[in-house]
């Protein structure tokens, strides 16, 4: 019973104390009057083994309605699958934005992969001295009117970086049970509300789409200072808003990933790639971690059907108010995604996967295989000598 008080409280407390993690209607901001005079953009593109994506993603990019200077830089990281190639006959027979293709060749020691990408692509596109860069993933379909959208809201409210949550695909089963609960996750622990106030500690960002003015990319030295990180999304929004800078993360209604997810294998692979290095390969953390999601998550359910099982009346009303609070917290994320309200008594179940993900990405951390990223492995890093 006290383990079922103890779940409901936990859930009072995430409803009410944990920035309205719940709440999706945090859309990119608005604008009172567009830029007088629309400032140069460079796009970068990391990109590894991505032919297949790319006809659905990059003509999006190319032809984006941006009235001021804005080129394409996709940094093709060593790919076997004729990345840069296809890049370039997109680019020749869709036209649009002008577009370099480029490869760093491999990444040195201290640096994963993507990250050396990103960099390259910044070191090509300074030469333009462009006052903002789009970091955007190469399964990232845009809207004609994502960069014009990204670079006003920026220009009005004197954001140093805009971060939109592209919209991921939900269209088999194991997508539409498992993608809205990773969304749901990520603004669990990074509330976007508290993400774009000044003056809070709470710092992320979604990789995917991040307009960064360049600026404040020098000032933070990205990516030099993050060079080892594996979820770099949210190291870079670390360090822009360490340096003082002004950032900001949201849903996106017309930014989407077009990446497919059909297997429970493959969304495995997505969340236990990393899942260890969010805790920062710690021990402790982990065993925190899964019973966490066992008080949250998993009580709920059990202290309901225990309770009623048992005639323990007080456990089953704590586990069945801890269950409908956590369902109605989900069912705004599975509105988001276009998604029957049923699924949301099933949480319980996808967070039993997602901690299964999680001890899986420390296992695999033990065995040498660390993160992964695009047929790439790295074990934990080594801090640089400059960092704290």
């Amino acid at each position: 019973m006290w383990i079922a008080v103890g779940s409901l409280a936990a859930w009072l407390w995430l409803l009410l104390c944990q920035g309205f993690f719940w709440r999706t209607d945090v859309g990119l901001p608005s604008y009172d009057r567009e830029p007088e005079s629309w400032p140069s953009v460079c796009v970068v593109v990391p990109a590894r083994d991505e032919a297949a994506v790319l006809p659905a993603s990059l003509p999006s990019l190319l032809a984006q309605d941006y009235p001021g200077r804005a080129e394409v830089f996709l940094v093709d990281d060593g790919s076997s699958d004729g990345t840069g190639e296809l890049a370039r006959e997109l680019a020749r027979r869709h036209g649009g934005l002008p577009l370099t293709v480029d490869s760093p060749g491999e990444p040195p020691a201290g640096w994963t992969g993507k990250l050396w990408a990103v960099r390259h692509g910044i070191d090509s596109a300074r030469a333009r001295g462009p006052e903002f860069l789009l970091l955007t993933d190469a399964d990232i379909a845009h809207a004609p009117d994502s960069l014009r959208e990204l670079v006003a809201a920026a220009k009005s409210g004197g954001f140093d970086a805009v971060s939109l949550m592209a919209r991921l695909r939900v269209e088999s089963t194991w997508e539409r049970l498992v993608v809205p609960a990773f969304v749901y996750f990520f603004a669990q622990l990074y509330p976007f509300r508290r993400i774009g106030r000044k003056g809070t500690r709470t710092a992320a960002a979604a990789g995917g789409c991040v307009l960064l003015r360049t600026e404040a990319a020098e000032r933070a030295r990205i990516p030099d200072a993050i060079r080892h990180a594996v979820i770099d999304d949210v190291a870079l929004a670390r360090a822009v808003k360490g340096g003082g800078g002004h950032i900001w993360l949201g849903l996106a209604e017309r930014v989407d990933s077009v990446r497919p997810y059909p297997r429970l294998h493959d969304l495995w692979r997505m969340v236990s790639r990393s899942a260890y290095a969010q805790l920062r390969h710690s021990p402790p953390l982990l065993l925190g971690t899964v019973l966490g999601l066992a008080l949250v998550y998993l009580v709920p359910p059990i202290a309901l059907v225990a309770g009623l099982a048992t005639g323990t009346t007080p456990a089953a009303v704590c586990g069945g108010l801890a269950w409908l609070v956590m369902a109605g917290t989900y069912a705004p994320m599975l509105r988001y995604y276009g998604q029957p309200l049923w699924l949301a008594p099933l949480l319980p179940f996808t967070a039993f996967l997602y901690l299964l993900m999680t001890v899986d990405s420390a296992v695999q951390h033990y065995r040498g295989r660390g993160a992964a990223w695009k047929g790439r492995t790295y074990a934990r890093p080594e801090p640089a000598a400059d960092e704290s």
